[in-house]
């Protein structure tokens, strides 16, 4: 387990069930009509990606330089969605 944390491949599975978890509320909402709107939850799950890529470059050794892109991009999509969130 803790090899498959150290080179990323957790991080990678991760981030490959938060794909298909949203793959699969976009289908069902366009198969139905109902469920989640894109709009209620793909800048969240956008920025929660975002983390997840950084975490990942870090594990694997890139460079300071993609991971830096990574989180400050996680941060303005946090804004982003606490902006469209926030009641006035």
């Amino acid at each position: 387990m803790s090899q498959a944390l150290a080179d990323g491949s957790l991080v990678d599975v991760v981030i490959a069930i938060t794909l298909l978890e949203a793959l699969v509320l976009l289908v069902y909402r366009l198969l139905t009509g109902k469920g989640v709107a894109a709009s209620q939850f793909l800048v969240n799950l956008l920025s929660g990606l975002s983390l997840m890529v950084a975490l990942r470059l870090v594990l694997v050794g890139a460079r300071w330089g993609g991971v830096a892109a990574c989180l400050l991009l996680a941060g303005l999509l946090h804004v982003a969605d606490l902006w469209r969130r926030w009641e006035r």
